[in-house]
């Protein structure tokens, strides 16, 4: 079974030249996805899975550091590859240290391709560990709800689907939820939607209403005076407050 590859580069012929040296390699693996920047390839994650990644360290919005750091807050586990040219080697040192498996040079040249894939899946043969998502699904009912939570867009959660995930009742769900995390479902939702906005507003040019907008609210006063109850200050002083 082929092993597939997300692709993420701000230039479109960089990931068309990586695609068609990756079909001519004739390897167990396939392109499943392309994706501009880190912030597109997370929301792509969330709702797929992929076995590798390769991704270039300079994108605009979210860039390839960012990018992996991202992805450590995510249950789903995928190999990382980075990109960059000669002069940024910090960055891939730095990249090393996140958890990152490899790395290559820019220009990609087919060689070092070929080897550098070739060793990822000398590295998959090798690990006895390996399961499928489905053998690796929590069994508990709060697990999964925190799973269907993990893979749904901010802005679409809702307690009664998240009850429909597992065939229960809203109001009970509400309280099996309380009871095992000692939180209500509303508030641990707000959080989530805080959190994601401040990474948000760290690693991204969004503008404010976008960010709103991508974590579930669609009126802005609102979501600041969300953010500053939690946080203690508004969302632009928290952007400012990180220059």
């Amino acid at each position: 079974m082929k092993k597939s590859i997300l692709l993420v580069d701000d230039e479109r012929w960089v990931r068309t030249a990586l695609k068609w040296t990756i079909n001519k390699l004739n390897l167990p693996l396939h392109v499943a996805h392309e994706c501009e920047n880190g912030l597109e390839a997370l929301d792509w994650i969330k709702l797929n899975d992929v076995d590798l990644i390769l991704s270039d360290i300079r994108m605009p919005i979210m860039d390839g550091l960012s990018f992996v750091k991202e992805l450590s807050h995510l249950r789903k586990k995928q190999d990382v590859i980075v990109i960059s040219v000669h002069d940024e080697f910090q960055f891939v040192q730095q990249a090393l240290r996140t958890g990152v498996i490899d790395y290559l040079l820019k220009p990609v040249e087919e060689t070092e391709l070929r080897a550098c894939l070739e060793k990822w899946l000398e590295k998959l043969a090798k690990d006895l560990d390996i399961q499928t998502v489905d053998e690796s699904l929590p069994s508990s009912t709060i697990e999964r709800v925190l799973q269907y939570i993990e893979k749904t867009p901010l802005d679409q959660i809702t307690l009664k689907d998240a009850a429909e995930s597992v065939h229960m009742n809203p109001s009970y769900l509400s309280q099996l939820f309380k009871q095992q995390l000692n939180k209500k479902f509303v508030d641990y939702i707000t959080e989530l939607r805080i959190e994601e906005s401040k990474r948000l507003l760290l690693h991204t040019t969004l503008r404010m209403s976008e960010i709103a907008d991508r974590v579930g609210y669609s009126d802005l006063a609102y979501f600041s005076n969300n953010f500053k109850k939690i946080t203690g200050c508004s969302p632009s002083e928290f952007r400012k407050s990180a220059m």
